[in-house]
């Protein structure tokens, strides 16, 4: 569990940050620097953090799942995918895990996805509310807009997770605990310009009888 925290740390401190309106020069040049590596300096990166990584996890009694990629190669790709960027030198990719416990392993598997997505569904709402905050202070939207469309935000977590379509599956695996049951834990990918649009999708719907005006602002400030 300790060496789940841990990788679970550095991927949202460090490798994978959110989609945001605004990055530090210091999250840029870093930016610049992975997409001008070469794809042979990144494989190298990913493999020795997954090499690492993957001892910890056996070592705690997790192994990949039936079927499924060695979990040191599990690793690989996830970090790979991690260090990919757009163009805009965003994040190509928003990542999320969750873990589950069941004594029916596919039930585990499902639930613990579920769960991931709803992880995904709160990382879009929490950038988009800070969005909608920051338009006040840069005297895009009136206080009591922001405060309606916050309200609406903060009210449509289930619909952007309802919203999320398919998902990649970049980490399963699991650990037999000692009452027998299952613990899952699953790590997904879903592309930054699809949670741009079940976003959308979902901030649309709870605003639906708002102004036009309101509309406009909103897919400005968001880019939409």
């Amino acid at each position: 569990m300790k060496a789940v925290r841990i990788v679970l740390s550095i991927m949202l401190m460090g490798l994978v940050s959110t989609v945001s309106a605004q990055i530090t020069k210091e999250q840029l040049k870093e930016r610049k620097e992975i997409t001008k590596a070469s794809k042979v300096q990144l494989q190298e990166k990913a493999t020795k953090i997954a090499r690492r990584e993957s001892k910890k996890l056996i070592g705690e009694g997790w192994q990949a799942a039936p079927g499924a990629l060695p979990l040191e190669k599990q690793l690989d790709k996830s970090y790979l995918m991690q260090m990919e960027y757009d163009e805009d030198l965003y994040p190509k990719y928003l990542m999320a895990e969750a873990m589950s416990v069941g004594t029916n392993y596919d039930a585990a598997k499902m639930q613990a996805i579920e769960l991931a997505k709803q992880n995904l569904a709160g990382q879009i709402q929490t950038e988009i509310t800070a969005l909608v905050e920051n338009s006040v202070a840069n005297e895009q939207l009136e206080a009591e807009q922001a405060e309606s469309v916050t309200q609406s935000v903060m009210a449509s977590k289930n619909l952007i997770s309802q919203s999320i379509g398919r998902v990649i599956t970049v980490m399963e695996v699991y650990r037999v605990l000692r009452n027998r049951n299952k613990e899952v834990l699953v790590r997904i990918a879903y592309n930054g310009a699809m949670a741009k649009s079940a976003a959308k999708k979902a901030v649309r719907e709870q605003l639906k009888d708002k102004s036009e005006d309101l509309h406009q602002k909103l897919d400005n400030i968001l880019g939409w």
